[in-house]
C-alpha cells in the first residue's frame, strides 16, 4: 500500500514565535551589542576604531581582576562546602507531615522572599558594634569584630549572609527530593535492621541527587554572580577584599564608564560561569554514574 504525503501544516510555528521575539529582544540583540563594544574602541557617537581583541587582553592583565576571580572563587567554594551540607541537614530534621511541617515550610521560606538590597541593609544593622545584635554580641565576647575594617570579617560576614538567604533554597529541594521517596524503601530498611546513616547513604542520598544537582548548580551560578548583597554590605571594600567579579565589572562599566573592556569582560565572564558549570555538571554526572555501576557490581 503505497502512503500519500500530506501536506504539513506550519502554522504551528506562529505559535512560538512570540518566544523567539522575546528572546531575541532579551537575550541575542543585547548579546551581540556587547560582542560589538568589545572589539571596538567607540570614541563618540559617530567614530568607532576596530580594535579587535585588544580589549581582552587588556583586561586578562589587570592585576584587579586576579584578585577578584580569586575572591570570587573562594566565595563560591565555600558557599557550596556550607549551604549543601547544610541544606540537607536542614531538610532531614523537616516534619514529613502534619500542620507542624506546613508552618515549618513557611518559617524556613521567610528569608528568601527577602530583596537582595534589604538582605544587605538587614545585615549591615545586624553587624555594626553600637546597635547591631551580631556586632554587639561578639564585641561583648571580647572579639574585635569589625566588618568594615578587617577583611577577614568582611569575607564571613558576607558568606554567613549569603549561608542565611539562601540555605533555605537547598533545604526545600532537598526536602522535595526526600518527600518523593516511596515508604516502601524505609519499610525494607526497617527488616533490615539499616541504621539511619545507612539509610541516608543507601536511600536518601541517592534518590535525593537529582534535586541536590540543581541544587548545586544553582547555587554555583547565584554565587559567582552575587552583587547586591556585598555592595550594600560592606561596597567591595575593605581595599578589595569583598570585590566580586560582578562588582569589577560594575566598576569598569559605570564607575570608569570604559565600554570597551567591560564589553570584552562581560564576554569574559560569562563564559567563566558557563565553563564551570559545565565542568561541575559533567563530574556530578558521572559521580553518579559510577556510583551506580559500583552499586551493581
Amino acid at each position: 500500500m503505497s502512503v500519500q504525503n500530506k501536506p504539513v501544516n506550519q502554522k504551528a510555528w506562529f505559535l512560538i514565535l512570540p518566544v523567539f521575539i522575546c528572546v531575541a529582544f532579551s537575550a541575542i540583540l543585547p548579546l551581540m551589542t556587547v560582542v560589538n563594544y568589545s572589539v571596538q574602541d567607540i570614541i563618540d557617537p559617530e567614530r568607532r576604531v576596530f580594535v579587535g581583541t585588544e580589549w581582552f587582553v587588556q583586561v586578562m592583565r589587570d592585576e584587579d581582576l586576579h584578585a577578584a576571580l580569586w575572591n570570587q572563587l573562594k566565595f563560591s567554594l565555600a558557599v557550596l562546602l556550607v549551604e549543601i551540607p547544610l541544606g540537607i541537614a536542614l531538610a532531614l530534621s523537616m516534619p514529613a507531615t502534619g500542620w507542624k511541617a506546613s508552618a515549618t515550610l513557611v518559617i524556613v521560606s521567610l528569608s528568601l522572599l527577602i530583596p537582595w538590597n534589604v538582605v544587605g541593609t538587614i545585615w549591615q544593622i545586624f553587624g555594626r558594634a553600637d546597635i547591631g545584635l551580631m556586632g554587639h554580641g561578639l564585641q561583648a565576647l571580647g572579639i574585635d569584630y569589625s566588618y568594615t575594617g578587617d577583611a577577614t570579617h568582611a569575607w564571613l560576614t558576607v558568606l554567613l549572609m549569603d549561608v542565611w538567604h539562601w540555605t533555605p533554597l537547598v533545604a526545600l529541594l532537598a526536602y522535595a527530593g526526600l518527600r518523593s521517596i516511596p515508604d516502601a524503601y524505609y519499610q525494607a530498611a526497617r527488616i533490615d535492621g539499616a541504621s539511619k546513616l545507612a539509610v541516608f547513604r543507601y536511600i536518601q542520598l541517592p534518590k535525593m541527587r537529582g534535586v541536590l544537582m540543581i541544587a548545586v548548580l544553582l547555587r554555583f551560578m547565584d554565587s559567582f554572580m552575587i552583587y547586591t548583597e556585598p555592595f550594600v554590605l560592606t561596597g567591595g571594600g575593605p581595599g578589595n577584599a569583598t570585590t566580586f567579579l560582578s562588582q569589577y565589572l560594575t566598576q569598569k562599566a559605570v564607575g570608569q564608564f570604559d565600554l570597551g573592556p567591560a564589553a570584552a569582560f562581560s564576554l569574559i565572564y560569562f563564559l567563566i560561569i558557563l565553563l564551570l558549570c559545565f565542568i561541575l555538571y559533567n563530574w556530578m554526572q558521572r559521580l553518579g554514574q559510577s556510583e551506580k555501576e559500583g552499586g551493581h557490581d
